[in-house]
């Protein structure tokens, strides 16, 4: 099974960069996408549907912002819409399919980089996320939590660790946050497969970074431990003109 996840920017931005074409040699089974930014009739469903995807769709209340969706070649069992909690449901930050015995999630963290507000915003969250995902693992222990996480965890996940010690996205409690998520029972699939530095998902339009590649790895499959045995590949797939970030790939048996 092969599982993409992809930070859009904006789906209908990267529709009219061919991110369709782009995605139908691609291949994937399972498709998790963040930042759609888009209602449900500004999805273009016709044209996913000729590549054999169904179409879960989760929108933002707020128009052109934020948004999660999966695609899918397979008809899950039961589709989950948001965590249940208006606060986050609002901004469309969470979309669950049940596949058999594995859950699916493509999720799309908070940013913190507009402010102070929407830093405390982010923390919240990620407190309540992981008590959404720890009562969550009892009923479904096996999960791929797949998005835009819009954290980095370690030095090795940054090109300037100290320059952006104190920047959002790398902040101690935020990485803080990301261990402790990992020891709850959860892989880190990418660095499961790769140990080498400057591996990055996203980088800032800011002095040509991405041609200087200093990037950050902030787009994750996060897989739960029962899975380890189930892992075959994680990559970061080349950038794309899709997105400002890069998709990253996951196989796996389910």
């Amino acid at each position: 099974m092969k599982i993409l996840t992809y930070n859009l920017n904006g789906i209908r931005a990267a529709v009219r960069k061919g991110f369709l074409e782009w995605l139908n040699q691609v291949d994937a089974d399972i498709v998790c996408v963040q930042e759609t930014k888009a209602q449900p009739d500004q999805l273009p469903v016709i044209d996913l549907e000729e590549l054999g995807y169904r179409i879960y769709n989760f929108s933002a209340k707020k128009k052109g912002y934020s948004g999660v969706a999966i695609f899918s070649r397979f008809e899950p069992d039961h589709v989950e819409y948001g965590m249940g909690m208006p606060v986050y449901d609002y901004e469309g930050r969470l979309i669950r399919a049940d596949f058999g015995d594995v859950s699916v999630i493509s999720v799309y963290h908070p940013s913190g980089t507009s402010g102070d507000e929407r830093q405390a915003f982010k923390m919240q969250w990620l407190e309540d996320f992981q008590k959404y995902i720890d009562d969550l693992k009892k009923e479904r222990p096996n999960l791929v939590i797949s998005g835009d996480y819009n954290i980095c965890h370690k030095p090795i996940d940054i090109h300037d660790p100290i320059r952006n010690a104190n920047s959002s996205g790398f902040l101690p409690e935020e990485r803080e946050w990301i261990g402790d998520f990992l020891e709850s029972g959860f892989i880190d699939s990418f660095r499961y497969f790769n140990s080498e530095p400057r591996h990055y998902t996203w980088w800032s339009f800011r002095a040509n970074a991405r041609a200087r590649n200093l990037g950050w790895r902030i787009d994750y499959h996060m897989v739960s431990n029962p899975l380890e045995n189930r892992l075959k590949r994680a990559i970061i797939l080349p950038q794309a003109e899709h997105s400002d970030h890069c998709p990253v790939l996951l196989e796996i048996d389910f």
